[in-house]
């Protein structure tokens, strides 16, 4: 085979590999691009809610998260009143409609507000993508129908510190990032 032709068989095996990566993360690259645009919106979420997180179960899931995490005293302790706005402001309603009314959305926004209010001395982070995945896992969302996590490790870990690392004015871009990256498209 001359060079010419072998040149052109790997820009065939190139151009294989190119559509295949972009076919496979076709979605990433839209919301990247919805979000470089300002176009996020919310959509393919699921309205039907069959877990509503409560303080007291909550705080029974942080306490046997303690232990995991070495057993400190400032794990999990509450510096003031703010976790339990945290949670009522997800199942918060007006004019009786939620105001955040898909699971996706209440998930996004626990998340949110569970590292933004620092309402704990320590382990806020940890804390709050826990209980981010036990509120999807409690409302079926977690596991695909093959069983698989539908949120790697890696992404949970990149969500969190996303959220951390935000500007206020940020949130609700934020949550749009979140919901989007685990609808029912995901």
């Amino acid at each position: 085979m001359n060079q010419f032709n072998q040149r052109n068989a790997m820009d065939a095996n190139e151009s294989a590999q190119l559509q295949r990566v972009l076919s496979d993360y076709t979605y990433a690259l839209d919301v990247l691009d919805k979000y470089d645009h300002q176009l996020l919106e919310i959509e393919n979420t699921t309205a039907e809610n069959l877990f509503v997180i409560t303080y007291e179960t909550a705080m029974l899931a942080i306490n046997g998260l303690r232990d995991r995490f070495g057993g400190s005293a400032l794990f999990g302790n509450e510096k003031d009143d703010s976790f339990q706005g945290s949670l009522a402001a997800i199942c918060q309603t007006f004019g009786g409609q939620y105001l955040y009314p898909s699971v996706e959305e209440k998930a996004a926004h626990l998340l949110y507000f569970v590292i933004k209010n620092h309402s704990f001395s320590d382990g806020n982070k940890r804390i709050a993508a826990f209980l981010f995945v036990w509120f999807l896992e409690k409302n079926n969302l977690l596991y695909g129908q093959d069983g698989r996590k539908r949120i790697a490790d890696n992404a949970l870990v990149a969500f969190t510190l996303m959220i951390a690392e935000s500007k206020p004015e940020e949130k609700e871009m934020m949550v749009k990032v979140i919901v989007h990256l685990i609808n029912s498209k995901n």
